[in-house]
């Protein structure tokens, strides 16, 4: 705590810009390396199945490490609705790694900005959120709700003309991780659905974390649980047993740094983060995901960029921004309205899935 307190006041204000960005290129490096080892032959179900299962390793003795005094005891409901939320972590992870296999990272990183526009309309068929279209705030989530929505279909049925790397003019060679045949719809729709399943999972695991507020623990056992059906996902759809086996070199860095730096690392520097800042300021370096698999896509493995990629993610990123402007503004007025909410109290981790 003495060398918080000696740090100058520019690099303690520093440290949550260079923590976001950080915590976004590990995930946007995870998903092109994961479409550079699922190019090279490895199995999108053996990446979630070994990486999770890694991850869980780390997590478990670091969880229990952290809260081995303090820790309220785990109940048989409170696993239950964890391994609920592994489920719908499981295929939305395994439907992640497909939908980039099938299309790209680009695309992959585009369709994150839809998980916001989805919980917002999770939250109005369960009744979590209010609409009343005479407020300011939901007239901006609304109308950014429809735009990130007509962003996904711009991007998943539009390609357009390319704009870099122009496949009739690049070498064959320097597109070694493009497969063969993309399947950029069924791509786009495998990633619209992961995303439908993070904004359900969102609202699952704020209920949770209001039952069992221990963020580590409850991380730890989700890790396990996903673990355990991604295995069993696996062993019904991939009916070669040797794709068991990773054989490349990108296999295993694919799996290893999926496990520290896109589950670990990125969890735990952004759930600081939002401690430090917020959850607003944590929100907006999402479509910075976009930019950075753009540059290294484009530079390092020759990706086509398409202008219905461009067209669409600008899209989005508006819709995107749009809905959390939304967010902020009632997120204000709430404060205001009532200082003591226990909103304010939320569990980082909590605050950290739904927001970034």
């Amino acid at each position: 705590m003495a060398t918080r307190q000696q740090q100058p006041p520019w690099i303690q204000s520093s440290l949550p810009f260079v923590g976001m960005t950080s915590a976004v290129v590990a995930l946007a490096v995870n998903m092109i390396i994961s479409k550079m080892a699922m190019s090279e032959g490895t199995s999108f179900y053996i990446l979630s199945v070994y990486s999770n299962g890694f991850a869980t390793l780390i997590l478990f003795p670091t969880a229990f490490l952290f809260h081995r005094s303090k820790r309220p005891p785990l109940s048989f409901p409170v696993l239950c609705r964890i391994f609920l939320l592994s489920s719908f972590g499981c295929f939305a992870e395994i439907g992640s790694y497909a939908g980039i296999n099938y299309s790209s990272p680009t695309l992959g990183t585009a369709m994150l900005n839809l998980v916001p526009a989805f919980t917002y309309i999770l939250a109005i068929i369960f009744r979590m959120e209010e609409v009343n279209l005479r407020t300011l705030t939901t007239i901006s989530k609304s109308i950014g709700t429809v735009v990130s929505i007509s962003g996904a279909f711009i991007v998943t049925f539009y390609k357009g003309p390319a704009l870099l790397n122009s496949p009739l003019t690049s070498e064959p060679s320097t597109q070694l991780y493009l497969p063969v045949a993309q399947n950029w719809i069924l791509g786009g729709f495998l990633l619209a659905c992961a995303s439908f399943l993070t904004a359900s999972w969102c609202i699952l695991q704020a209920s949770i974390l209001k039952m069992y507020p221990v963020e580590m623990i409850v991380v730890a056992f989700y890790c396990l649980f996903v673990t355990i059906q991604s295995s069993l996902v696996t062993l019904i759809a991939e009916r070669d047993l040797s794709a068991w086996r990773i054989d490349t070199k990108i296999g295993l860095i694919a799996i290893f740094y999926a496990a520290i730096m896109n589950i670990a690392f990125r969890l735990y520097v952004t759930a600081w983060c939002i401690w430090r800042k917020g959850p607003f300021f944590a929100s907006l370096f999402k479509p910075l995901t976009l930019v950075v698999a753009v540059v290294i896509g484009v530079i390092f493995m020759k990706e086509v960029l398409y202008l219905g990629s461009l067209v669409g993610a600008f899209v989005l990123i508006i819709g995107f921004y749009a809905v959390m402007w939304g967010k902020a503004k009632e997120g204000k007025v709430e404060k205001g309205s009532d200082e003591s909410s226990s909103n304010f109290q939320a569990p980082l981790l909590q605050e950290n899935i739904e927001h970034v």
